[in-house]
């Protein structure tokens, strides 16, 4: 209740801000700058020209490369089955072709609100009429670790990626902190490559935070089968190193884990230091509207920086998914250029392992109720959310009838029969037939 209370104030707060803008800034007639050239930040760029913008767009990013997808990187492409222009949103050519202002290898260092400009880490300052922040997130550093290593890894960016496969292989030995969907996924791509494996989760399970019981419990097996060394309800007490490098991890048991490299998994922190400075709200990411506009009625955010409304739930959150950053790119181009805002999708992830393909559709806020339908021992099931006979949210792992089917009932808030999700003798479209 106390969040559903928190949505609609926050929610509130911010139509009244829309209201107070000008005609001219709501058409977005004045350059548009985004700043954060990752899957979001390129996702606004392309979403603005098709929404009819023709105004300057000047786009900004830390790194050398042109936007890229980055769910490959855990996967395709740390396994080396992925070609260099695979990554890519658009090719080189897109972006003269469309006019697109390319400042890429700076930073934004500060933004001024009220002259509506931003200065890069090389002097330039750059207007904007509309901002967008799409400065994403950043690994969540290993307590206690505050000297860096040779070894221990992180992976956000292709240069991480790239930093890691050099350490995967026969004979090589990686030891991942945090069993959640990267941490899994790396492990899956590290065995591909020949390596040893060792899985580290302080929680009873993996993905304890994201996923079910019997997900959790289908997925422990699946890696344990394929010969990870996994390890639930483990502390970590340190790293152990020589000449700079790491050489092993060692657990608050006592034991020490020989290792040539780690990956910290253990989450995300969102980049929000340029929009403290700026004086926008926050907590625990950029606030925004469903129009993707923050405090200040000319910066936008999107992406993972992002604490966003979720009206489906009637609540605020933060989701890290390239869905959702496609979503908010769609609004903020939208609201820029004087669009009506897109209707909104219900949240939606994946993951890749193995052979299996892990698919989820909502989220189970107030669930108080699971369906598992199919035997997880066949690798084809799925487990639904409910709440108050309502499905809220759907995890289906190589079942991709029952995730499409449980998308759309989520998005239109229907209630179905607990009985009927579990029986497979009736079908998904017998099960929407019958809901209500």
């Amino acid at each position: 209740m106390r969040a559903m209370r928190r949505w609609f104030r926050i929610n509130n707060y911010f139509r009244g801000t829309t209201r107070a803008m000008t005609q001219d800034t709501a058409t977005g007639q004045g350059p548009v700058v985004i700043v954060g050239a990752g899957h979001a930040g390129g996702s606004a760029a392309v979403a603005l020209r098709q929404a009819g913008f023709a105004g300057p767009i000047a786009l900004i990013g830390d790194e050398p490369h042109l936007p890229y997808q980055r769910p490959p990187l855990s996967k395709a492409w740390l396994k080396g089955e992925a070609a260099d222009n695979a990554l890519a949103l658009k090719g080189d050519d897109w972006y003269a072709a469309h006019h697109i202002d390319l400042h890429l290898g700076v930073s934004a260092s500060a933004v001024d609100p009220a002259a509506r400009t931003v200065t890069l880490s090389d002097g330039v300052v750059l207007p904007y009429g509309a901002l967008i922040l799409a400065t994403g997130a950043r690994a969540r550093p290993l307590p206690g670790v505050t000297e860096p290593l040779a070894g221990v890894l992180t992976l956000r960016s292709r240069a991480d990626a790239d930093a890691l496969r050099q350490r995967l292989g026969p004979g090589k030995r990686l030891v991942i902190i945090g069993a959640g969907y990267v941490g899994l996924e790396v492990a899956a791509s590290a065995l591909a490559a020949g390596g040893a494996v060792t899985v580290l989760e302080r929680e009873p399970r993996v993905l304890a935070r994201v996923a079910s019981p019997e997900m959790s419990d289908f997925f422990s097996r699946l890696h344990a089968a394929r010969g990870v060394d996994l390890r639930t309800g483990v502390t970590v007490a340190g790293l152990e190193s020589r000449d700079g490098a790491v050489t092993g991890v060692r657990l608050a048991s006592g034991e020490t884990l020989a290792c040539n490299a780690v990956l910290v998994g253990i989450g995300a922190i969102p980049n929000v230091e340029l929009a403290v400075a700026a004086g926008l709200a926050c907590d625990d990411g950029v606030i925004v509207d469903g129009d993707a506009r923050t405090s200040d009625p000319h910066i936008f955010a999107i992406g993972d920086v992002t604490r966003r409304p979720l009206a489906l739930y009637e609540r605020m959150t933060r989701l890290e998914s390239v869905p959702s950053a496609l979503e908010q790119a769609k609004q903020a181009a939208n609201a820029i250029t004087g669009r009506p805002a897109p209707a909104s999708e219900t949240p939606w992830f994946w993951s890749d392992q193995y052979e299996v393909k892990l698919q989820i559709a909502g989220l189970p806020f107030d669930a108080d109720q699971r369906v598992t339908r199919g035997e997880p021992d066949s690798g084809h099931f799925a487990v639904f959310h409910l709440g108050a006979g309502r499905l809220l949210a759907v995890e289906a792992a190589n079942a991709p009838q029952e995730f499409m089917a449980a998308k759309m009932m989520i998005h239109q808030r229907k209630s179905v029969d607990p009985a009927l999700l579990a029986d497979t003798a009736f079908t998904m479209k017998d099960v929407m037939a019958a809901a209500r």
